[in-house]
């Protein structure tokens, strides 16, 4: 009985300690004030900038391919802790230089599209921009990670112009079809879920999802194509 109660005593001596050191680190932050709110007003409008051209290739497509290809966007900002979090890991200074030196995903921007076909597709028509340099490519289509997580990354830098200056800002762009998505959605969700371990047999069914998933995306395209061929 003195065992448990010592164990309790331990875990929530524990959890205040977490609480006490992520809101440290949410006020070291916050410390920052004026430059790092400029910085995610930046970050904002580069989100914007690309979610605009997103929208204006999905409409051009639509026309030319009788389908549009972008089925949903969503744009994000990382949080004010995971920021200082991998700040921290990086071991350099938490000033709002090192996060726009050091972190290359804090504005996020996700294209769910249809087809596999789609996301490369609208992958090089946004590449072929002239304002958009490419900084970094992994395709996790071709080659998925270990957990059975597939998808488009690009790392992409892009200027906005503010009323007296051009900035080139970082943003990570994220392709997916609609499986991909609901599949990483889902595997996040049951892989860190509080007190709950991933034994090797539940990782194996979660690969095995993604393969189902995998193939049902690549079957799809396939109907896709038989009818398009069809109707010509």
């Amino acid at each position: 009985m003195t065992e448990r109660k010592s164990e309790n005593l331990g875990m929530i001596e524990q959890a205040v300690l977490n609480r006490i050191s992520q809101g440290e680190i949410k006020g070291r932050i916050h410390q920052l004030a004026l430059p790092y709110k400029e910085l995610m007003a930046y970050y904002r409008c580069a989100m914007m900038q690309v979610e605009t051209k997103f929208n204006v290739l999905n409409e051009e497509l639509s026309l030319q391919y009788d389908h549009n290809p972008i089925e949903t966007i969503k744009t994000r900002l990382k949080t004010p802790e995971s920021i200082a979090n991998k700040l921290i890991k990086k071991q350099v200074p938490l000033t709002a230089e090192s996060i726009e030196e050091s972190i290359c995903d804090v504005a996020g921007v996700r294209v769910i599209c249809s087809f596999q076909s789609d996301i490369y597709m609208l992958a090089d028509a946004l590449l072929k921009q002239d304002d958009i340099t490419l900084l970094k490519r992994k395709d996790y289509i071709a080659n998925p990670k270990e957990n059975g997580y597939r998808s488009l990354h690009l790392i992409v830098q892009i200027p906005i112009y503010l009323h007296d200056q051009k900035k080139l800002m970082k943003v990570e762009v994220q392709f997916r079809t609609i499986s991909m998505d609901w599949w990483a959605s889902l595997e996040h969700k049951i892989r860190y879920k509080k007190d709950v371990i991933i034994t090797p047999e539940i990782a194996k069914e979660l690969r095995e999802c993604a393969e189902i998933s995998d193939v049902l995306d690549r079957r799809m395209e396939m109907i896709q194509q038989k009818v398009e061929c069809g109707n010509q």
